[in-house]
């Protein structure tokens, strides 16, 4: 293997060198636990409160309303659960889709063994929800509806402000899932109905091991982790501060960057599509056309096993997914694709392509030619 072209940002990004730059210092020197009360410990502190202010300024949000966590699953699971919990007098019913992450479905059925009731909503074949459909089954016992904001196989961008005024309209508190697309796509909280949000860094140029959840002003949420005061008493355990000062720096350059970014994938994505789909016999795109997340591009192969593909490119340093990295390892088709309704003869050789702002037109190229020399030989043809 000559050369890498990682195309898997989806899975995760290469951390910024801002960011590590920004972290290094409390690595090493500024080492103080910010829960103590002298000098090294107050100055963690302050790099802590520094980051929340960045990273509430980036997404359009208070301080007081950014929550920093472990990543997006812990996120997920600390809504799903605390939500469900806070709110078992008031109803027991939560509404989500048949296309989230597993640790919004996973959270989700272990409330259905607690015996709560969960609707998980169909989508179309682009992967959006219906509006009407999900109003129909908001009851009186509905107490949370969570909807991803982006579709982490396929793309697909949901309707989150119908869906959050509609959850306002009704009474009932809106959760999204939103790390694939903080950092890649305009969020302004202070604009959006939107209760509770996930994030997670290592997916905007951040370190891993780090996230954060929005809960905005006026929402209660039960405390998730107890023991200690960190976090206003909701998330006990002793801060990771050069993982939040990471994420905070990876946040303020992505959010600067964000429009030559989103200008840059988009065209490049658009330039694979259109090659794909024109150049590589039995290739089918997944998820909606053009509402969908700027770097994310995800094709079935008709009559391809999506692994033998994979193992291909990967010969030639291509980076890619088949499915979902949180699906890797499994040889069943994924349930986004399931809920689609791919084809029995595509669904097998479904691959994601997932941009970032380094990738290059020369990558795409190569990427079209590997593709348009090992999909014919794989189907066969």
């Amino acid at each position: 293997m000559s050369r890498e072209i990682y195309l898997d940002h989806g899975a995760t990004t290469p951390i910024l060198k801002e960011a590590k730059d920004a972290m290094e210092p409390y690595l090493t020197k500024e080492y103080g636990n910010a829960s103590t009360s002298y000098e090294l410990g107050e100055r963690a502190k302050a790099a802590i409160e520094s980051s929340r202010r960045v990273i509430a300024s980036c997404m359009g949000a208070s301080p007081e309303e950014i929550f920093f966590t472990s990543g997006g699953s812990e996120s997920d699971n600390w809504v799903i659960k605390g939500i469900a919990g806070m709110k078992k007098q008031q109803g027991n019913h939560i509404i989500t889709t048949k296309i989230e992450h597993h640790a919004i479905l996973h959270s989700c059925k272990y409330l259905e063994g607690l015996g709560y009731r969960v609707t998980y909503l169909p989508v179309n074949e682009e992967g959006i929800v219906s509006l009407k459909q999900l109003e129909k089954e908001i009851g009186k016992g509905t107490t949370l509806i969570s909807v991803m904001f982006g579709n982490n196989e396929i793309g697909t961008i949901e309707p989150i402000v119908s869906i959050g005024r509609l959850a306002r309209e009704h009474g009932v508190l809106f959760h999204t899932d939103a790390v694939q697309a903080v950092g890649h796509f305009p969020i302004r909280l202070s604009e959006m109905p939107i209760d509770l949000l996930s994030a997670s860094a290592h997916k905007f140029g951040g370190p891993k091991g780090i996230g954060f959840l929005y809960v905005a002003k006026g929402v209660p949420i039960p405390s998730y982790i107890h023991g200690g005061t960190q976090e206003k008493g909701k998330r006990a355990g002793t801060e990771n501060v050069a993982g939040i000062v990471g994420m905070g720096k990876a946040l303020e350059i992505m959010t600067s960057n964000m429009r030559k970014n989103m200008m840059h994938e988009k065209a490049l994505r658009n330039y694979l599509i259109e090659r794909v789909l024109h150049e590589v016999p039995g290739a089918k795109l997944n998820g909606s056309r053009y509402q969908r997340l700027p770097g994310n591009v995800n094709f079935s192969f008709k009559g391809v096993e999506g692994t033998a593909l994979k193992v291909l490119l990967e010969e030639d340093g291509i980076c890619a997914s088949v499915g979902s990295a949180c699906n890797t390892g499994q040889s069943r088709v994924s349930h986004v694709i399931e809920a689609i309704g791919v084809e029995e003869d595509y669904a097998p050789g479904t691959m994601r392509f997932s941009l970032g702002y380094e990738n290059t037109r020369e990558e795409i190229d190569f990427l079209v030619e590997c593709l348009k020399q090992y999909v014919p030989i794989l189907a066969g043809d």
